[in-house]
């Protein structure tokens, strides 16, 4: 292949979003179906957060079989239980409750202090079940993707960090407050990038402590144009006009869960429209410009195409739905806080790990994808089978 045929580099984004992660799965089955059979992982770079993280280290460990990979994925959310994720037993719960109660009444505990109002023990042993993260690198070192990276937030250092592993000569990069790491990944960085913070504990790598990659992540397109890319599919887990209501009024003081849900969408979704918006802006402008003008000036800008799929259902309407499949304990906790109202609903929904939601998730991801099946087919080359070992 002459260098002038040689395929845009695609990019994959899987952004962060706890149990709504399940809906990128149902995208990533449509897009199994919709490539050659038994190819290979048609992502040259896979940029994961937080769940995001989780689903993008699956791809990448078992890239060799693009269907196979996202088989396996399918078999975890479909039948996923809270208890594999975070202790939701009544001794675990009342034993969390018990230690911040302690801390609070005695102005602290010291270096005994909470870190977090769940337990997710749960969570690393089905990690390492189910992700031998030493797979990533064979699946590098073979050409099967190119590059990975996974988001973290620093929170000494008080910035987004990139960690990536790639076959390319891709040096680390610094901006204000975020910067690229090369770096193997490992299941303590999927455990950290998907820590929300207060609910989760953060996860020590090196000499600093990380939380949920979605913090501080003002720019979450900007780790794949760095790797790249020319072309990149971001897999929300929104629906922008259901969760963005304008004119809604409070008639009463928020709830705790109302509050919380508000801090965790704009931790998860506001960055993601913003660097869309700040992308396009771009793109017109390059349009705007002569190429030869661009050279002669050495301006380093160069277009890049995205396509992102998103919810087309309100996933807080559909936690609702499926509340009563949570545990009692789990149930009791989030009706404490007033998660169990359509206003508190957001944040339930980031903590439903229980399969029926996550089912109706991966189902809702697979219509929506297929319902745009031509411009996936064309946007990401599927007839062509344009994966990373091209």
């Amino acid at each position: 292949m002459s260098k002038t045929d040689k395929p845009k580099k695609i990019a994959l984004i899987l952004t962060g979003g706890g149990a709504r992660a399940a809906y990128q799965v149902g995208v990533l089955k449509a897009i199994s179906e919709l490539a050659p059979k038994d190819s290979s992982n048609p992502f040259h770079i896979i940029i994961g957060t937080s769940a995001g993280a989780i689903n993008s280290a699956a791809l990448a460990i078992y890239g060799a079989r693009f269907c196979d990979a996202v088989m396996r994925l399918q078999r975890i959310w479909r039948n996923f239980h809270v208890s594999q994720v975070f202790r939701s037993d009544f001794i675990g719960i009342m034993k969390s409750g018990a230690h911040w109660l302690l801390s609070v009444m005695l102005g602290g505990l010291g270096k005994h202090n909470p870190a977090s109002f769940l337990d997710r023990a749960p969570l690393r042993l089905l990690l390492a079940k189910y992700l031998p993260c030493q797979r990533i690198k064979e699946s590098i070192d073979s050409g099967v993707l190119e590059s990975i990276g996974i988001t973290a937030s620093a929170y000494g250092a008080g910035r987004s960090v990139v960690f990536y592993h790639t076959s390319q000569e891709i040096a680390p990069w610094e901006r204000s407050r975020r910067i690229g790491r090369p770096e193997e990944i490992t299941i303590e960085h999927l455990m950290a990038s998907s820590a929300i913070p207060f609910i989760f504990s953060a996860i020590r790598l090196g000499n600093d402590y990380y939380g949920d990659g979605s913090m501080r992540q003002i720019a979450p397109i900007s780790p794949a144009v760095h790797m790249g890319a020319d072309k990149i599919l971001v897999i929300g887990v929104a629906n922008r006009r259901a969760e963005f209501e304008e004119g809604t009024s409070v008639p009463a003081y928020p709830s705790l869960a109302q509050i919380g849900g508000h801090i965790l969408n704009s931790i998860f979704i506001d960055s993601l429209e913003t660097d869309l918006e700040r992308l396009r802006r771009v793109n017109k402008t390059i349009e705007l410009i002569p190429s030869h003008q661009l050279v002669e000036h050495d301006v380093n800008l160069r277009p890049v195409d995205v396509m992102i799929v998103s919810p087309s259902e309100d996933l807080q309407a559909i936690s609702m739905k499926h509340y009563m499949g949570l545990p009692r304990t789990i149930r009791f906790f989030l009706r404490g806080v007033g998660a169990v109202d359509n206003k508190g609903s957001s944040l339930m929904s980031y903590l439903m790990f229980e399969k029926y939601f996550c089912r109706e998730l991966i189902n809702l991801g697979y219509k929506d994808a297929m319902s745009r099946k031509d411009d996936l087919i064309k946007f990401i080359a599927l007839d062509k089978n344009n994966g990373a070992s091209d």
